[in-house]
Parts: C-alpha cells; sequence; structure tokens
C-alpha cells in the first residue's frame, strides 16, 4: 500500500527570503480579519477562560530519578491461612515434646488455637508441665490417647497466654550503682485456679486407664541402640 502524500501547508505571508514575508504587518492584520473580530467585541479581542485542570488523571512522572532512593511499602497480597493439623494429633493425643524447658516430657493435646499452636498440659500435678502452647513441629504424636470430653476449654485463646508489658523505671544516681534483685514473675491466682479445674478433670480419666499416669509421669529418652525412625509410639 503506497504511503500517504501530505498536502504542503500554504502561508497566507509566503517568505521572499529567510526571515522576511512578502505583507507587511499591517497588512496581514487586514488580510486576516482581525480588523472585523475586534470592532464585533467593542474594540477588544475576545478571551476565554482557560479550561480547568482534571485532577483525576494521572501524574506525569517526573522526568529525572531522585537523588536518594525513596522507600516504598510492599503490598501484601498474601492470604493468611489456617495451619492444618497433622492427622496423628487430635484431641487427647499424648505428644512427645522434642525441644525447650520441658524436653522429652509426655502432654496431653487439648485443641489447637487459632494461631496454629497446640494448647498442652501435663497435667501439672503428674509431671509438672503447666497449661502451655507448643508448636506441631517439635512433637511427636503417640498412639496413646487420654478423654478430655469433660474439659472446659472456651476460655483459653491466644490472649490467655499473652503477656503484660511491664514499662521500665528509670534509675537515679544513687540507684544506679546498688545491686537490684529481679522481680520473679508471679502467676496470678485466676491462672492457677484454670489449672486445677483443667488437671482434676484429665486426672480422673487418666486413673480410669492402668499404669497411664506412671507413663505421662516418665521421661522419654533414647538409649544406645535405638534407632527413632523404626520406633512405633
Amino acid at each position: 500500500m503506497a504511503p500517504k502524500q501530505k498536502t504542503p501547508k500554504v502561508s497566507r505571508n509566503p517568505d521572499l527570503v529567510r526571515g522576511i514575508g512578502k505583507y507587511s504587518r499591517s497588512k496581514m492584520y487586514h488580510k486576516r480579519g482581525l480588523w472585523a473580530i475586534k470592532a464585533k467585541n467593542g474594540g477588544v479581542f475576545p478571551r476565554h477562560d482557560a479550561k480547568p485542570k482534571d485532577t483525576t488523571a494521572a501524574e506525569k512522572p517526573p522526568k529525572f530519578y531522585p537523588a536518594d532512593d525513596v522507600k516504598k511499602p510492599l503490598v501484601n497480597k498474601r492470604k493468611p491461612k489456617s495451619t492444618k493439623l497433622r492427622a496423628s494429633i487430635t484431641p487427647g493425643t499424648v505428644l512427645i515434646i522434642l525441644a525447650g524447658r520441658f524436653k522429652g516430657k509426655r502432654v496431653v493435646f487439648l485443641k489447637q488455637l487459632p494461631s496454629g499452636l497446640l494448647l498442652v498440659t501435663g497435667p501439672f500435678k503428674i509431671n509438672g508441665v503447666p497449661l502451655r502452647r507448643v508448636n506441631q513441629s517439635y512433637v511427636i504424636g503417640t498412639t496413646t490417647k487420654v478423654d478430655v470430653s469433660g474439659v472446659n476449654l472456651e476460655k483459653f485463646d491466644d490472649k490467655y497466654f499473652a503477656k503484660e508489658v511491664q514499662k521500665k523505671k528509670k534509675k537515679g544516681e544513687g540507684e544506679f550503682f546498688e545491686a537490684e534483685k529481679e522481680e520473679k514473675n508471679v502467676i496470678p491466682a485466676e491462672k492457677k485456679d484454670d489449672q486445677k479445674a483443667v488437671d482434676s478433670a484429665l486426672i480422673k480419666s487418666i486413673e480410669g486407664v492402668p499404669e497411664l499416669k506412671a507413663y505421662l509421669g516418665a521421661r522419654f529418652s533414647l538409649k544406645a541402640g535405638m534407632k527413632p525412625h523404626e520406633l512405633v509410639f
């Protein structure tokens, strides 16, 4: 397809030489009819109001990059998913803790909290493990189960285990060199009562199974020659 030929633009005042037109400025004033436009508007050229700027239009990007890096927050498009519980872990399953302060202890799984952590207890009266949250990646599920149908767990959630932030007091000049005794965390009486209520309901069902109380009280450990991958818990 042949390209379209553009018609050459014809000027009303052609140049005789570069920069010098054929007609003078006053001649072009009459030729363009500017005198008639001025006469219609009372001897003044009409003026049009400037159009309002469209604020909704996208702003043009700057011509140059900024000298310093401008930090922009990243948009998090990830949707939170609830942690999937292992099929071997169900309410009442006896778990073995593999890490932390109570490593090797056997505990009873009560329920999964909204954060995905597991709510477990020893019970405290049997092996000294209180109500606490544990990540399921640090426990081994066993085939032993305890009946937890009689335990009321409605009030236990992630907020129940949240720690209160204590403000640090500024030390004076005299107290700076004095040795201060560390204050131990005092457990509220309400939480102690909750622990007793859970333990009393669990111990009733534990005592109904022979040797289960001794099993929960014993610490799990591996001996020489034992192969963990071949063990059946």
